[in-house]
């Protein structure tokens, strides 16, 4: 018996692979095979918004081969990933491969394990219809609004612009905070802070509260009072009115969803949503351990907004954690943590597959993306099943001229979670309670000093992707697996713009947002927008018809549009254009930014008067000519300083004293992988016309080099280092005698398939 397995991507198929017996070929199709047509709408309004799916370009031949491999298989399992799309990409499968849907069998896992899949083959359903209706309402609701909005954008603002559900929406969201921090107007505060000492010497800062008498919290407004307060109270001594102790329990997060993985890895690693994503893929979909494990999927279903954790997975973490921490980092009951009311409650929580595991015993097999977020991800689990936190707590109140200050603070009694890991968030904290010296009630304390400092309120924020995703999930804006797309597309179309983590709007993304929200009203409608994405839930949960939805979706949206067809002239409308620096030689005035079909250049505003152009050089940190680098060496010859230098065979090192000195040393780059001949690290080098080739960094005292990449893996057969083939995925034994090899595909190709799909 045959049996075929198809999934998405090669990576997957790969670590699949090693899971079944020889009677199962698996096969990547590398993301969808169908799609609606780029050239036209492909959608028939009139017929009841019947789509219009064709073979996607350039996916040909692989259709060809799975028909192939189809026909040969006794069993056809349709493996793509457990949500909408995933469902959808069967579903198209099994058309474009002329099986019936009723007895198509697909089958799921959250997590590529071994136990996982093939459980999973041996309980395949039928594909869900549901799902699929709710993939393709969205699909051409997209559709229907870039097509028929895109156009009117070009008659009314200019030609080459796009508009989108979704994104349209988050724009909007981008517009209406850099408004608010225009129109912001700061308010002066001022604050008090004294220094005091207590009667053994010990030093505390306290901060102005109030009067005395009343105990009631007053603001500074300003610098006259707060030196009236400085004055009043400068020398004297201060009495401890009140000191108040206590103990707080704090309790741990709960497991990663997509969207809280997208904020913390932007905050506590400075990750872009799109590379935790692609990050995040690669460990689910599965990665080579060698001798460790071979490979395997580390994480469960990175997409996903459920905090459900299988009984299994919650065992799992309390022996771990009773092992490590003892029994008393463990709760008396394991820790339930709620979904929000809307969540697809299919998958679980993101958590790490199999708590055998650990960062630090993977490490070596990881790039340092995968490890960093694999961590992030493994913390964040154990100490969600972990036992709160328990904080000493004390306030005191200090009284000195009718004045009141107040000081707090904390001390760990027990760190439970916090030995594991501890929340970030974006705001600023306002917890400045630091340990402080022990106080007695109606103690004497003297005044060291006492100060008063200037403040003004501050405008909110610019969204950041990780604040703006955390808007759009509490928006009910998009889900899970489009958070990262929203942010993508509407920088890509020019509509917003980065500046270091911030988001901000740009004259195009203002103008369009205002004519958007003047004539397409229920577009850029956050409620609108977030009752759409519940009716595709509804849809999926099968209570709500795609046709019903859809109907009801155009009808008002094609009377707004023809309304703002006849209403909106051109000459309404003008973007800002963005000067630049650069004067015009030709006409001396200063030249403009323009887009153009290959990125932004300058151009005189007086076209077509003067038709002069230059190319647009982005002047910043990064462009402008930096001073070299410094390298941690001396140069061998002379003793100087030797700098990083760049050439034909890339990075080497270089002596400051050239061409005096022409000492060069090439800057190599360890792989992790250990000498098989005496032990030292194997290092990447450069021979002619750029190959590239590994050696020994002892090199000559050891003469061991390869073409081939050396890896970590032993042979099965020898025990010997394996070796990627130089330009194949195969990995292959070079020891006398044995002739092991098996096919492989190396991470960085993995990676780039991940891309398309």
């Amino acid at each position: 018996m045959s049996n075929l397995v198809i999934v998405e991507s090669p990576a997957k198929a790969n670590t699949i692979k090693g899971y079944l017996g020889h009677n199962y070929k698996v096969i990547a199709s590398k993301g969808h095979v169908r799609d609606l047509p780029k050239s036209t709408i492909g959608i028939d309004i009139e017929n009841d918004f019947e789509p219009h799916y064709i073979n996607i370009r350039g996916k040909g031949d692989l259709i060809k081969e799975l028909k192939k491999e189809a026909s040969k298989a006794d069993k056809v399992f349709l493996a793509t990933d457990p949500d909408r799309e995933g469902e959808a990409i069967s579903w198209h499968l099994a058309i474009a491969l002329g099986i019936p849907v009723e007895k198509a069998k697909r089958i799921t896992f959250n997590e590529i394990t071994k136990t996982a899949v093939k459980e999973a083959i041996k309980a395949p359903r039928s594909i869900d219809m549901d799902l699929v209706n709710s993939q393709q309402t969205r699909r051409i609701l997209d559709r229907i609004v870039g097509y028929k909005l895109s156009p009117f954008l070009w008659k009314k603002v200019r030609s080459g612009l796009s508009a989108g559900r979704v994104q349209s929406a988050a724009t909007k969201i981008i517009v209406e905070r850099e408004d608010e921090i225009r129109k912001f107007v700061p308010v002066e505060y001022w604050t008090v802070d004294a220094v005091l000492e207590t009667e053994k010497g010990k030093e505390l800062t306290a901060h102005f509260y109030g009067n005395a008498a009343d105990k009631t919290k007053t603001e500074i407004s300003d610098g006259k009072t707060a030196e009236k307060i400085c004055a009043a109270v400068k020398g004297k001594a201060f009495t401890a009115v009140e000191v108040k102790k206590g103990t707080k329990l704090k309790s741990p997060a709960p497991p990663f969803i997509t969207s809280t993985m997208q904020q913390e890895a932007s905050r506590k690693l400075n990750f872009q949503s799109q590379r935790t994503m692609r990050v995040a893929q690669e460990l689910y979909e599965g990665v080579n351990l060698g001798s460790d494990g071979g490979v395997q999927g580390l994480i469960t279903y990175m997409r996903t907004d459920s905090l459900r954790i299988a009984a299994e997975a919650q065992k799992a973490a309390e022996e771990f954690i009773v092992e490590k921490y003892g029994e008393r980092f463990y709760p008396k009951t394991p820790r339930v943590y709620k979904s929000k009311a809307n969540a697809q409650d299919a998958h679980e929580a993101i958590r790490p597959a199999s708590l055998k595991l650990d960062p630090a015993k993977v490490r070596r097999h990881l790039s340092p993306d995968q490890y960093k977020l694999y961590k992030l991800i493994w913390d964040r689990f154990i100490a969600s099943q972990m036992a709160n936190a328990e904080l000493d707590t004390v306030s005191a109140d200090f009284e000195c001229e009718g004045y009141l200050f107040r000081a707090s603070g904390y001390s760990v009694k027990f760190n439970g979670y916090m030995a594991v890991y501890e929340e970030s968030t974006d705001e600023k904290s306002e917890d400045n309670a630091k340990k402080l010296p022990p106080i007695q009630q109606n103690e004497k304390l003297n005044g060291k000093s006492v100060d008063a400092a200037q403040h003004f309120t501050e405008p909110p924020a610019r969204y950041t992707e990780a604040s703006l995703i955390k808007f759009l999930e509490e928006k009910g804006i998009g889900r899970p697996s489009t958070y990262t797309p929203i942010i993508t597309i509407i920088i890509s179309r020019g509509y917003v713009a980065r500046d270091g983590k911030s988001l901000y709007p740009t004259p195009l993304g203002e103008v369009t947002t205002k004519l958007m929200t003047e004539h397409f009203p229920d577009i850029v409608d956050y409620k609108f927008t977030a009752d759409m994405e519940d009716k595709l839930d509804s849809i999926e949960k099968g209570n709500e018809e795609m046709l019903g939805v859809l109907k009801g979706f155009y009808g008002g949206f094609n009377k707004e549009l023809e309304t703002a067809m006849e209403s909106v002239s051109k000459d309404d409308i003008e973007v800002p254009v963005e000067e630049t620096d650069i004067v015009c030689e030709k006409c001396g005035s200063k030249m403009i930014v323009k887009n153009g079909r290959f990125g932004k250049f300058a151009a005189c505003p007086n076209y077509p008067t003067c038709k002069n152009t230059k190319p647009l050089v982005k002047k910043d940190a990064e462009t402008e000519k930096k001073k070299p680098e410094i390298a941690p060496m001396k140069c061998e010859l002379c003793g100087s300083d030797m700098v990083l230098r760049t050439g034909r065979y890339g990075s080497f090192y270089a002596c400051v004293k050239y061409p005096q000195c022409k000492f060069t040393k090439q800057k190599v780059k360890e792989l992790g992988v250990k000498c098989p001949d005496c032990g030292a690290e194997i290092v990447t080098k450069y021979g002619k016309n750029k190959t590239v080739f590994y050696s020994c960094s002892k090199y000559p005292e050891c003469r061991f080099s390869s073409w081939d990449l050396p890896t970590n893996e032993k042979c099965p057969d020898c025990g010997k280092m394996l070796f990627r083939k130089k330009g194949k995925d195969q990995l292959v034994c070079k020891a006398e005698g044995c002739g092991y090899k098996r096919d492989d595909i190396p991470a960085e190709q993995s990676s780039a398939e991940n891309e398309e799909k």
